[in-house]
């Protein structure tokens, strides 16, 4: 059985990253998972990110977010991630869910769509055959948006401290990234679960633990009798 590619998205401040992380630490003591594991249907839980899954992404994270380095033109920031996606494709993600594990991902394919399509004005098609070539047709099992107001997010960032290189953006570009990702919700509402991210950090974890139950059932139904 092939594993699940579960990706965390959503504008800056969202919390992806910490939900991401409470996520791992929750399945990691959950009776199914435990199961799942111990018969080797989901051999492990691995997480990581884009930009930055791999060696080479790490230096391309430091080239894209980093607000110290060089200025980046608009289609040279989309191929330098594109390069980071099929790195991490290859690298990382593929070998992973075709051993039957579970990748949690924090930002993914749609992440490009509102940055550089719509944050950037970059033609979405291009994106799209982009995304193809990259990710060599995976896609994600299950996308959890951490719905949030973009200027809500952006006072969460600066509260955080220092801010990366797309964070220091305008704030009518991250309202077109949060246009970009509720329209895409729309488009994919199969894969795409918008997640409530104004509550507290527990509210939203527990969110996410409902969804993650209800999908687990779904791709593992004959381990469901644990309950």
């Amino acid at each position: 059985m092939s594993g699940k590619l579960i990706v965390f998205e959503g504008v800056e401040g969202s919390g992806k990253s910490t939900q991401l992380l409470r996520l791992q630490q929750w399945l990691a003591v959950h009776p199914i998972v435990q199961k799942l594991q111990a018969c080797r249907v989901v051999p492990s839980v691995i997480t990581t990110r884009e930009p930055g899954g791999t060696e080479l992404g790490k230096a391309l994270r430091s080239l894209l977010l980093d607000n110290q380095s060089a200025a980046l033109g608009a289609q040279a920031e989309l191929l330098l991630y594109a390069a980071d996606r099929a790195q991490h494709i290859e690298e990382v993600i593929v070998p992973a869910i075709e051993a039957g594990s579970w990748v949690l991902c924090d930002r993914f394919i749609d992440s490009t769509v509102a940055y550089q399509g719509y944050g950037r004005g970059l033609s979405l098609s291009l994106i799209e055959q982009l995304n193809a070539i990259a990710t060599q047709g995976t896609s994600g099992h299950l996308t959890l948006w951490l719905q949030l107001d973009a200027e809500q997010g952006l006072a969460r960032s600066h509260r955080r401290g220092q801010l990366d290189r797309l964070e220091q953006s305008g704030l009518t570009f991250h309202q077109q990234v949060q246009q970009g990702f509720e329209t895409l919700a729309e488009q994919h509402p199969e894969r795409i679960v918008p997640i409530n991210a104004t509550q507290s950090e527990e509210r939203v974890a527990q969110q996410i633990q409902t969804v993650l139950e209800q999908r687990i059932k779904t791709w593992y139904g004959r381990y469901s009798q644990i309950y």
